[in-house]
């Protein structure tokens, strides 16, 4: 299939467009203190409705027109961006993990997510949100999206902010990372899957069995394969396609684990993680396609995923400013309180256990994916949606502005863990 050369030339004005404005205010983004992935949203939020859109509507829309070959090409590179992200964000990861790392992440991530959830079925008693409800009239399924959008954390957000920040090898960052693993988002049910062949059904409850079940091995691949597994089918004698072209190997090796994960029903970007982490310890030509890799998608597709989430928003017609200022300060402070509570539980210091609390109230992503199913599938309005996207937006804002105060600088990021250890402190430096 080609494009036509209109389409051609709409294309790569989208593009430049994108690229130019998600650079041009993440480096704004950057000298004003804030973390560059706000910035890149920034810029895709200009050249949505809220501002080109509004300014110029035609012309906005014969360039980002919904539908178009533009579109579906920029629905590729968005999804690009997203798997490329979470594969850089797993290879940075360090192996090594210590119990005191072990028991935070465990307690924050059962308490993180539990009270929040609680705390969302609590609001709805309190607050009349029947004009939050989409026209499918289906209320369980709008509780459990308006109960997840309070508990979800975004990890691809959190990810490129201590990516920014140069923290991605602390122990800090291994326990946010890692305590998103126990989050699974929910599925859908396509024919080209593993639980259709074999007949689960997802609304049973077999299917919840299986899906927890999937998750939890696919989890296991980094213990069963190690760390050096690309590493040592990189070097093995047969690798006919590495001697041909390394940095093909390894694009090759992240797709095949994010349609697997796909595949079994996990998310797909858990597939674009394990990837990472399975090609965490490499060497010779392919440690340089791995960094070949990490440089082109932070300059190209890392942005467009950023920035498209930015494009996609209208705020002059679609956000309620009263309703979403109260949802704001009701799901900041469940999220913190929780994840603060669960943190000095596991016997982190009260400044770690700050700086998780506010680093795990980034929503980003998961959040804006949770909005757009659940909008639609009309179980959810445009006022709701738009509310639930601009959560998402702010608390990344936030959770990198804060990390970057209080983790930005070498000294301080070495004492951000301090988890008290019965016989010692260990604290975790970050490395480079």
């Amino acid at each position: 299939m080609s494009l036509s050369n209109a389409d051609t030339i709409t294309l790569l004005l989208a593009l430049i467009l994108i690229m130019a404005f998600a650079h041009v205010f993440g480096d704004v983004a950057v000298r004003l203190r804030q973390p560059r992935v706000a910035g890149e949203i920034v810029g895709g939020l200009l050249l949505g409705p809220t501002v080109f859109g509004f300014l110029l509507p035609g012309a906005q829309g014969s360039i980002f027109h919904s539908g178009s070959a533009t579109s579906w090409v920029l629905g590729a590179f968005y999804q690009l961006g997203l798997f490329l992200l979470m594969f850089c964000s797993g290879a940075s990861l360090r192996s090594s993990t210590n119990p005191g790392e072990r028991r935070t992440t465990g307690l924050v991530a059962l308490i993180g997510n539990v009270f929040p959830f609680a705390a969302g079925l609590l609001f709805i008693q309190l607050y009349d949100t029947r004009g939050l409800v989409g026209t499918a009239h289906n209320h369980l399924a709008f509780v459990l999206v308006f109960a997840c959008g309070l508990a979800v954390t975004s990890i691809p957000v959190i990810s490129k902010i201590m990516a920014d920040l140069g923290i991605l090898s602390t122990a800090f960052a291994r326990i946010v990372l890692r305590r998103d693993q126990a989050e699974r988002d929910a599925q859908h049910h396509d024919l080209f899957s593993l639980a259709s062949i074999i007949g689960v059904r997802p609304d049973t409850v077999g299917g919840d069995l299986y899906y927890i079940v999937a998750s939890i091995a696919f989890f296991t691949l980094p213990l069963l394969l190690g760390r050096k597994f690309l590493d040592r089918a990189s070097s093995h004698p047969g690798n006919v396609l590495l001697r041909g072209s390394p940095l093909a190997f390894a694009v090759i090796f992240v797709f095949a684990l994010t349609a697997l994960a796909l595949f079994i029903g996990v998310a797909a970007y858990f597939g674009a993680f394990v990837a990472g982490i399975l090609a965490g310890d490499l060497r010779g030509k392919a440690a340089e396609a791995h960094d070949a890799i990490r440089r082109f998608s932070f300059a190209f597709f890392i942005p467009i995923y950023f920035a498209i989430v930015g494009l996609r928003l209208d705020l002059i017609r679609q956000l309620d400013v009263p309703f979403f200022l109260l949802f704001l300060g009701y799901a900041c402070v469940v999220k913190a309180v929780s994840v603060y509570a669960g943190a000095r539980l596991a016997g982190m210091q009260p400044f770690g256990a700050r700086n998780l609390a506010v680093a795990l109230n980034a929503r980003g992503g998961p959040a804006i994916v949770l909005a757009s199913v659940a909008f639609d599938a009309q179980i959810i309005n445009q006022r709701f949606y738009v509310a639930l996207v601009m959560l998402a937006l702010v608390t990344s804002a936030i959770a990198g502005s804060w990390l970057d105060i209080t983790l930005g600088r070498r000294e301080t990021a070495q004492d951000a863990l301090l988890v008290k250890q019965p016989d010692r402190v260990q604290v975790d430096a970050p490395v480079g």
